[in-house]
């Protein structure tokens, strides 16, 4: 395994690579009408692996997509190593070392090469010292899309979201997508299956904020390259809970929600139609649910292969990095979910 002169003193990474030639030429990521067309990044699909079984459905499911979107796979799996309790420089140990941490990382990468073997497509390989979600972050902005398992081998066994998948959404400069640990996550076994279309379509929680049209676009780009249809979304949360105390007001309520929906209507015309302009060749569609958004786009994770949504829309502070739909969505969503950076 070749090893990279570190950037940073406190950072090393190796990676080794093979190439097929199914991806030797990228192409190009599907561009909305009149957007400058950018530079691809180097790295690709950016998945994080720890050997566990969410990790591989992760590590599968990024391969499919890296399949599909005819980029390369990137797999990073990092360690750290905890200094000497001592006062002397020489007790910082050198994370360039054969050190039994960085020995079980090699043998976890070599696992994540036993999961890909007969993948058509080229694969990078990286070893990098340093905490798995600051890693991330820092190669994010050379990746189109970062991928990570919701939970790995770290914290506690129950917890719904791990700690990287948790903070990534939040600080990438790319689109993250977090694999729920459900069996329904799992591409399957083999090349045929990582290669095998899915037909289902792609969902967008949209709310005309600008960063739900930035989702929406990263969501048509992604409908396009599985050659599939865009759903956009909106939702409408309950007005009032006056009608289950007062009976005679409930046809008044009815009216009220009625209203909103038709108003909602016309707006959600307006960004079916801006985003049908922006991808001629996409079949987009639009529907009003009422509900609350999180649950809206919740159950219809069985219908969908990916949910998009933008770290903030209308709702909460403006300064939170994550807003309350996506964070919430992350911690209950059965279905992968693609969180959208406004900065991106």
């Amino acid at each position: 395994m070749n090893i990279e002169s570190p950037a940073t003193p406190a950072a090393t990474s190796s990676e080794s690579s093979h190439t097929h030639d199914a991806h030797n030429s990228l192409a190009p990521e599907p561009t909305a009408a009149g957007e400058q067309q950018r530079a691809p990044r180097p790295l690709g699909v950016l998945v994080g692996f720890d050997g566990s079984a969410n990790a591989t459905s992760a590590l599968r499911w990024a391969a499919r997509e890296a399949h599909f979107r005819a980029l390369p796979l990137t797999v990073m799996s990092s360690f750290t190593i905890p200094p000497a309790v001592s006062g002397y420089l020489e007790s910082f140990p050198d994370a360039g070392g054969q050190t039994l941490a960085r020995q079980a990382t090699e043998r976890t990468l070599n696992l994540a090469r036993e999961q890909l073997a007969g993948h058509a497509g080229e694969v990078t390989y990286r070893l990098e010292h340093g905490d798995a979600a600051g890693v991330m972050v820092n190669l994010s902005g050379s990746a189109e899309l970062c991928v990570v398992g919701s939970r790995g081998r770290g914290g506690f066994t129950g917890r719904i979201l791990g700690s990287v998948a948790a903070a990534l959404p939040s600080h990438a400069h790319s689109p993250t997508v977090v694999v729920p640990h459900t069996e329904e996550s799992s591409v399957g076994d083999g090349a045929e299956a990582i290669s095998t279309a899915d037909t289902r379509p792609v969902v967008v929680g949209i709310d005309g904020s600008p960063h739900s049209r930035k989702a929406a676009v990263e969501a048509a780009r992604t409908a396009i390259s599985h050659g599939t249809r865009l759903q956009l979304v909106m939702a409408l949360p309950p007005l009032t809970t006056a009608a289950m105390w007062y009976p005679e007001l409930a046809a008044r309520e009815q009216a009220m929600v009625q209203t909103r929906v038709d108003d909602l209507n016309k707006d959600l015309d307006v960004e079916v139609g801006w985003v049908q302009a922006q991808f001629p060749e996409l079949s987009v569609t639009g529907s009003v649910e009422e509900g609350f958004p999180v649950n809206v786009l919740q159950s219809m994770g069985g219908r969908v292969q990916l949910t998009v949504v933008g770290t903030r829309g209308h709702g909460g502070v403006r300064s939170a990095l994550l807003g309350s739909v996506s964070r919430e969505l992350l911690h209950h969503a059965s279905a992968p979910v693609m969180v959208v950076p406004a900065h991106d």
